[in-house]
């Protein structure tokens, strides 16, 4: 169940937006400009739909393009901004199998059951690692390491406090997760590929709203934290923008962790988009270095090393991806 939940956590958060049980109010209207882009994206989040979430976090060209390579094999964008997005096709295709409420039970009872202090104790050492992870390691900007190391930190908090080990919770959460997994029918690459990024992205909603129900259920909202997110313009100049998100993780009391982060936009051709989203895409639609390198200067000419800035936050998601294998 731990497994799940680190999983579920990093699809919650195409977004690194994440944060009981209460009816959760609507998102405040998004206002125009590069603020209301952010509001745009968490409100899609909000709905459960990931596929408009995709097309608004890109150019329409861009999402075209992706479709395309998306079906050639060549890119699963945006579920590369996952930690763990080589385990969705796994994690889908074991909660889908035959028996698999059985034995996700049973595992559950065998590993998880009753194992509270132990829990809790891997919660606080992995959200130590992970904090002087960011902090030191990988390639990430700025903005990133501020964010994730303030995102680890109020997710060790919440997991020290949640009841993981609760055997009746964590019984009855297998089979609505694992029915939603089946209604996928994405369980291989060639059914991610056959289905395509907007037709998986469609697919994927419901059980996105299943893994929000779950955590839900553990005390963490995500709801709640898209509805009280909010946004402030710091910086804009001409089409270059920085913009303050702000929102809570926890369970609803008064010990929430507070989230104080900053985002850098750009605008194209009149729309504002999150540079960071923009950058991986265009990394998901790169050619392989190799290819790329001989196709510009020839083959067996040196290649530099990449820059620093923009060229290393192309990489940011493979960074990701490393942290939350380390974790796991």
């Amino acid at each position: 169940m731990s497994r799940w939940i680190l999983l579920a956590l990093p699809l919650c958060g195409l977004l690194l937006l994440a944060a009981c049980e209460q009816e959760p109010a609507a998102p405040r209207p998004a206002t125009s400009g590069p603020a209301g882009a952010v509001q745009q994206l968490v409100q899609r989040l909000h709905e459960n739909d990931l596929a408009g979430f995709a097309r608004a976090a890109v150019p329409p060209a861009d999402y075209a393009r992706l479709e395309t390579a998306w079906r050639e094999g060549r890119s699963r964008w945006p579920l590369t901004e996952l930690p763990l997005d080589d385990q969705l096709e796994p994690m889908l295709s074991a909660l889908a199998a035959p028996d698999s409420e059985r034995q996700l039970q049973q595992a559950f009872k065998r590993n998880f059951a009753n194992q509270d202090k132990d829990l809790k104790d891997a919660a606080r050492s992995l959200g130590l690692f992970g904090v002087q992870y960011v902090k030191r390691e990988g390639v990430f900007t700025d903005e990133e390491r501020a964010h994730y190391a303030q995102m680890i930190q109020a997710l060790s908090e919440w997991a020290q406090k949640a009841p993981l080990s609760d055997s009746r919770r964590g019984l009855a959460a297998i089979p609505p997760l694992v029915a939603a997994a089946r209604k996928t029918g994405l369980t291989d690459e060639e059914s991610f590929r056959a289905a395509g990024m907007t037709g998986s992205l469609q697919r994927l909603s419901p059980f996105f709203a299943q893994a929000k129900t779950l955590l839900a259920g553990y005390g963490l909202s995500l709801d709640r934290s898209f509805s009280e997110l909010r946004t402030e313009v710091v910086e804009q100049k001409g089409d270059q923008a920085r913009v303050r998100v702000h929102y809570t993780l926890g369970d609803g009391k008064l010990d929430d962790r507070e989230i104080d982060t900053v985002v850098s936009l750009e605008r194209r051709a009149g729309r504002w988009y999150l540079t960071d989203y923009l950058r991986h895409a265009e990394q998901a639609l790169a050619p392989p270095a190799e290819e790329a390198s001989e196709s510009q200067i020839g083959p067996g000419a040196q290649v530099p090393p990449p820059a620093s800035g923009s060229a290393g936050a192309a990489v940011g998601a493979a960074s990701r991806r490393e942290l939350f294998a380390r974790i796991h």
